[in-house]
This record gives structure tokens, sequence and C-alpha cells, in this order.
């Protein structure tokens, strides 16, 4: 028998397995508010496995594999969070800091900068480790900083900086 046969059940039983999420090599720093999302995530997670594994039915295996998945996941940035304190001062930009900057055509935007978990940029919340966290993260009030994006290099002037 050839030896291409021989693993076919070990095979299937590993595509049925989820691919692991890979987890930031970046210091996990979260805010108070990205540690209670971490707390709520984790908790929401361990329910709906618990409610999952009550009905015992079997044709849920995927679906349980991919909530262990995310548990396992979600506990470990739990795990590793580091709390940053809310931001102290108006001077400079931190973690948690809400920062409005104008780029080179004048136009305004205003955004928070937070942890990975966190992160959602839509609403305007930021990865601190991001190419726009980390020109904006230790700059002053009136700082122009060199945002380097994909798209091309911009340079934006800090005008205001608020404690979230």
């Amino acid at each position: 028998m050839s030896r291409a046969f021989v693993n076919e059940d070990n095979a299937a039983a590993q595509a049925d397995q989820p691919v692991e999420r890979q987890v930031s090599a970046q210091p996990n720093y979260v805010t108070p508010t990205g540690l209670a999302q971490l707390q709520a995530k984790v908790a929401e997670l361990q329910n709906l496995l618990g409610e999952l594994c009550a009905q015992g039915d079997l044709a849920n295996k995927q679906r349980e594999a991919d909530l262990q998945r995310d548990l396992r996941y979600f506990s470990q940035r739990l795990q590793s969070a580091q709390l940053v304190p809310p931001p102290s001062s108006t001077e400079k930009v931190q973690i948690g800091s809400r920062v409005t900057f104008a780029d080179e055509q004048d136009t305004e935007l205003t955004v928070q900068l937070v942890g990975e978990d966190q992160a959602d940029a839509p609403a305007g919340l930021i990865n601190w480790g991001s190419p726009l966290g980390r020109a904006l993260l230790g700059a002053q009030l009136g700082d122009e900083v060199l945002w380097q994006r994909p798209a091309g290099d911009q340079l934006i002037e800090i005008i205001r900086i608020e404690p979230a």
C-alpha cells in the first residue's frame, strides 16, 4: 500500500481544526475600556462554549472548534494585557489620548490611540502600533510629524490633545 493513503484520516481530522489566530509580537498595551472589552469577550466565548457543550450536538463540532480557538486567543490576549493608565497630560500624545491633527490640505481628523484589540479605524480608534499611531505617539501640541503611509508619506500637524 502506498504511504499516500495511510494518513488520510489524520489529514481529514486536521482539516476540521480551525487555523490558530496569530498573536501580535508588539506589547499588548490596553486602555481601561480595552481591558473591559477583552474581559467581556472571554466571558462571552466561555458562555457560548458552555451552551454549545450542554446541547451535546455533534453537528456543532466545527462551531465548537472555532469557539475554542477564539477563546484561546482572547484568553492569551487578556493574560498579556498591560493596562495603561488614562493619559494625564494634554501636552504629549499617549496611549488613550484623543488627538486632532491636520494634514497637508488642512483637513482635520480626530482619532484616539488605543490597544490593538480595541482598534476600530472607522470609529476613530487607532492602534498605537500602526503607522499613524507610531507617528502620533509622543508628539506634542503644535508638532509636525511624518506619517509614513503605504500610499505615500504625509506631514501632519498636532492641533489638539485631549484625555479620552
